[in-house]
């Protein structure tokens, strides 16, 4: 009789290819599509080149162009583990990347689209993030024609957003870590805002909404949504309350399920979505057990809730 073994979120399991090579069709919000008309861009993974555990993963844009180059410690979807590099649909390089356990950590050195350096940050490992972005310093900055703003981790930097249209933040590093007041300005939500830091901390802050609506906060800028207990307890009810499905079962169907959702700002889950299916059966079971989750604890950003999205995998496994 097969026993039921099931994978939670977070634990992660290698993909075993049958062959050397397998194709996946991707949308922009990482959702998997089954045909290349529909796909903005494709991702290869081959299998680990020999005297190697990691898996190769190249991905190219429509037209042909690599999109990212970068070894994972699994299958699909990727763990990366040593350099990533990124590229634009231009065909310029964007960042370079170092990953530690699907991490960043180390050096990472982004570009503008023009081929000219833009930003260089060290992420510190086991450093505790404190919101959405794990903790980094900031070594050089440099404008879009090459003027330094920031060297050797000292200097005036200016952080765009990802279109490089508006500057997002700006303010005063010492030593890497921001010093002094920060401002900058956020798109969704829209606001602006000014925050104090000491030595890379952020101290307090202040965000005022295109309405007129002030909120503060200390330490943290944004935090992510949590199911009550942490990790563990949201795998242990995964474990506890997914059911293997009958038909499933009797036809040895398995494999992973990735799904995203939105926490709402009241921390019930909504918008629960299949963006790599195994077998319907499977996958409405897997969309089941999310929409009956307890209710989270939501995320913050400048002091107020909002709406988050997560995407989680969850494992359905048989075994002998």
């Amino acid at each position: 009789m097969k026993k039921i073994l099931f994978l939670p979120a977070f634990l992660w399991a290698t993909c075993c290819f049958s062959q050397r090579q397998h194709v996946y069709f991707l949308k922009n919000n990482g959702k998997y599509v089954l045909q290349r008309d529909s796909a903005n861009y494709i991702r290869i993974v081959n299998e680990p080149d020999s005297a190697s555990v990691l898996y190769n993963v190249t991905e190219f844009y429509l037209n042909g162009k690599k999109k990212l180059v970068g070894k994972s410690k699994t299958g699909d979807p990727p763990r990366y583990e040593g350099q990533c590099t990124r590229y634009y649909a231009n065909g310029a390089q964007e960042s370079i990347t170092n990953y530690k356990n699907n991490s960043k950590s180390g050096l990472q050195y982004d570009f503008y689209r023009n081929g000219k350096p833009y930003l260089v940050t060290e992420y510190i490992d086991d450093a505790a993030s404190g919101g959405y972005f794990k903790e980094y310093q900031i070594k050089a900055n440099y404008d879009s024609l090459g003027t330094v703003l920031v060297e050797n981790g000292n200097g005036y930097a200016k952080i765009y957003d990802a279109d490089f249209k508006i500057v997002a933040e700006e303010g005063n590093v010492k030593e890497g870590k921001r010093e002094g007041t920060w401002k900058g300005n956020n798109k969704n939500p829209a606001l602006s805002f000014s925050e104090d830091y000491q030595n890379g901390q952020l101290i307090s802050g202040t965000a005022t909404s295109v309405d007129g609506t002030i909120t503060t906060y200390t330490k943290s800028r944004n935090t992510l949504p949590k199911f009550p207990g942490g990790i563990e307890a949201f795998s242990r009810y995964l474990s506890s309350n997914t059911k293997y499905p009958r038909t499933a079962r009797k036809y040895g169907i398995q494999g992973q399920v990735v799904l995203s959702f939105v926490v709402e700002k009241d921390g019930k889950t909504t918008d629960i979505t299949i963006t790599k299916s195994v077998d319907p059966a499977i996958d409405q079971e897997a969309v089941r057990v999310i929409s009956d989750s307890p209710l989270w604890i939501p995320g913050v950003q400048f002091g107020r809730p909002v709406r988050v999205v997560y995407s989680i995998p969850i494992n359905f496994y048989l075994k002998e």
